[in-house]
């Protein structure tokens, strides 16, 4: 059955663990059929969880055992002893057996797996239980190319000296011939049959799908060579369409240079016309001037120097003259109007309209396009993503005046969007729904509807939690206590979980949980972010302390200064100083990055201080105190304490997580589960929410990047997020 083929048909990475890069050890396969050497593979399980093939990364489900319950691959590990057998064939190798003997001839025993001299295989041979195994001499090694002749043989578990001969089918194991007699008799429980008719039938089976195989990968095959084929056209299709848009572009810039020639010319000549014709003016106004200006002169000089005589004789003529010019007519009007530049099409207009300039057409199938809706909420931007997609699945993009979304609300009424092009196939629409309701939203390209267009678009209202994660629990995605939160430098939500003492990291856009690590301490309450992306965690009561964990969940180290007695809520500003709310000193704490004291604040002035948050911009930090309802200010100037015990908006009762905005607008959050909005100074702005989540009791907040506030819901074992921008 077995085929002859030697080791040199194989090269060295077929025997080359993929993960160590040396020859299999103990070589074990995984359900995907990839071979790796057990010890590889239990260092890699340790790793991760669930555990991933390292060549093709299929999620792989191990057996009880672990990796101890895979299947050995034998045929790798025969190869492996054939290649040895051919090289141990070779003068100057040892014995396997007395260590000596190197230029000795060397036999193989193939129920021993064993390479033995001369003298070790006499004495083998006359030993009761190895004097029927199956010996190869030197010179058949020498010559032998056949792997199969170098199996080792399969012995029984339970029967050491018994070979694996017969298959109990019942049991769908392999037995020996003294298992047929005691463990897998005949009968209606077992029914052992001989390997090799066994062996026959598989080998059937097997041959079989290799048959089915050749069609698949011809067509696997034939499916590469036509990606090959349009890879090849990429190239050539990109330069093509590149060279259109410059021709295209560049006769647009050549119309637009030429109508600014035009209009310069048209300026230039209108100037030269307008200043011809007043220099004209000008000169004519300027010689009545001369004339006027000359006749006063003669007059003056007759008048104040002339003889009666001089005046008599010339005072006629001057008098006719001076009045001749006086009453003389002349334009003294410019008949000027300045002109100016006028923009026919305003240049916002036709920035609106350069989006339509050319485009990029492709063959783009709707029913493959795919659109997401995110949360929607009254009186607020939000947004649809669109992703078109060509026939195979893939991004595409394409012409703008191909896209296509139109929205109305409950009544009927358009709402107003707008298309932006994200690059890449993808595209925004946005719109600002007045009402709440179900909205309907048709999306389409090239005229025809996307797949699922259109779409019911839930519009709820600002204080409606617009997604719930987590549920009560300690499994993945579930919730025990959540305390802290806060955000990550990916945008992810980071929330601390008090009972199952672990920090659990979600995606803040769809809720689905991403990692988890644990943490020390008895009860972990606050959390944070450093410059380095790295998760500082305090905890109160026993073992108390500030841990700081890597990104990815190893603790690196425990600061617990004797300054520091039971921390609540803990911050990191930018140069890595820390501001921790301790509960049992009620005064917070300033620390140097390694722990130490810089300055102890508040002091008297809290009854329970909770959570804090500072506002590095203006130097100014903010403390929840819960059984003093009220949040206090401290800056280099002194304090500022707002807020007091009620139900009212502006109120708190037992005020615990609290964020600060983009603006240094603050946003609190209550025991009972109300999120407040509150200026700088203290003002109240408004009422953001109330959390609905049954026997809810807020404790941490945070502002997600995308504008949205997550509340820690402690009692309730889940976090809401509540649209805030």
């Amino acid at each position: 059955m077995a085929s002859k083929l030697s080791s040199n048909d194989f090269g060295e990475q077929f025997l080359t663990c993929p993960v160590c890069m040396l020859h299999f050890r103990d070589a074990r396969i995984l359900p995907c059929l990839h071979t790796f050497c057990k010890q590889c593979l239990q260092e890699w399980a340790g790793k991760q969880d669930p555990l991933e093939c390292p060549t093709c990364r299929t999620q792989v489900s191990l057996p009880d055992q672990g990796v101890d319950g895979l299947k050995t691959n034998f045929y790798v590990n025969n190869l492996l002893d054939f290649a040895a057998v051919k090289k141990g064939a070779e003068p100057g190798v040892p014995c396997q057996v007395c260590e000596g003997n190197m230029e000795a001839s060397k036999s193989w025993c193939a129920d021993c797996a064993t390479l033995m001299c001369e003298s070790c295989i006499a004495v083998h041979r006359k030993l009761p239980f190895s004097k029927d195994h199956e010996v190869t001499g030197e010179e058949t090694l020498k010559a032998e190319r056949d792997v199969r002749n170098f199996q080792r043989k399969r012995h029984c578990q339970k029967h050491k000296n018994h070979e694996l001969v017969f298959y109990c089918e019942s049991c769908n194991a392999l037995v020996c011939t003294a298992c047929t007699v005691v463990d897998h008799r005949p009968g209606k429980d077992h029914n052992p049959v001989e390997i090799t008719s066994v062996a026959q039938v598989r080998e059937k089976t097997l041959q079989r799908l290799l048959q089915e195989i050749d069609p698949r990968l011809k067509e696997i095959e034939a499916s590469i060579e036509e990606v090959d084929r349009k890879m090849s056209k990429i190239i050539p299709s990109k330069d093509s369409a590149t060279n259109q848009a410059k021709v295209y572009f560049r006769r647009l810039v050549d119309l637009l240079q030429k109508r600014e020639k035009k209009i310069l010319s048209q300026i230039e000549e209108q100037c030269r016309v307008d200043i011809k014709g007043l220099q004209s003016k000008k000169e004519a106004i300027e010689f009545g001037l001369a004339e006027l200006t000359s006749a006063q002169t003669f007059c003056q000089q007759t008048v104040e120097h002339g003889s009666d005589v001089h005046v008599i004789e010339v005072g006629d003529q001057v008098q006719r003259r001076v009045e001749t010019l006086l009453t003389k007519q002349l334009d003294l009007e410019s008949n000027w109007s300045e002109f100016q530049f006028v923009e026919n099409t305003s240049v916002v207009e036709f920035e609106k309209d350069v989006d339509n300039f050319g485009g990029l057409e492709t063959d783009v199938d709707v029913s493959k396009c795919k659109v997401v809706i995110k949360p929607a909420v009254q009186g607020f931007r939000c947004v649809a993503v669109l992703t078109t997609m060509t026939k195979e699945g893939c991004p595409c993009v394409t012409n703008s005046k191909a896209v296509t979304a139109n929205m109305a609300d409950p009544s009927g009424t358009d709402v107003i969007t707008k298309l932006l092009t994200k690059g890449g196939g993808v595209w925004e629409i946005s719109y600002s729904p007045k009402v709440t309701g179900k909205h309907r939203l048709e999306v389409k390209v090239n005229s025809q509807h996307v797949a699922g267009s259109p779409f019911d678009v839930q519009v709820q209202s600002g204080d409606t939690p617009v997604l719930t994660i987590g549920r009560p629990g300690s499994g993945v995605g579930e919730l025990n206590g959540p305390a802290g939160v806060a955000v990550d430098g990916d945008g992810n939500l980071v929330v601390v979980e008090q009972s199952n003492k672990r920090v659990q990291i979600f995606d803040a856009d769809n809720g689905q949980p991403l990692r988890s690590f644990p943490v020390d301490g008895e009860k972990p309450y606050g959390i944070d972010m450093d410059s380095n992306g790295r998760f500082l965690v305090s905890s109160f009561g026993e073992n108390c302390g500030i841990r700081l964990y890597s990104k990815a969940g190893e603790l690196l180290i425990t600061l617990k200064p004797d300054c520091v007695q039971d921390p609540t809520g803990v911050t990191v500003l930018k140069d890595g100083r820390m501001v921790v709310a301790d509960k049992k000193q009620k005064s917070c704490l300033l620390l140097q990055p390694d722990g130490s004291l810089i300055r102890e604040i508040g002091k008297g002035q809290f009854l329970d201080p909770r959570f804090v948050k500072v506002d590095e911009s203006r130097d100014v930090m903010f403390v929840t105190d819960g059984s003093g309802h009220k949040i206090v200010a401290f800056d280099l100037d002194g304090n500022l304490t707002f807020g007091k015990e009620g139900k009212n908006d502006g109120e708190l009762q037992n005020p615990r997580g609290i964020t600060l905005d983009p603006t240094g607008n603050i946003i609190v959050c209550d025991e009972v589960g109300r999120v407040q909005v509150f200026g700088p100074d203290g003002t109240f702005i408004r009422n953001l929410a109330t959390v609905k989540a049954d026997g809810a009791r807020g404790l941490g907040i945070a502002l997600t990047q995308n504008g949205y506030i997550a509340v820690a819901c402690f009692m309730a074992g889940c976090v809401e997020l509540y649209r805030y921008m």
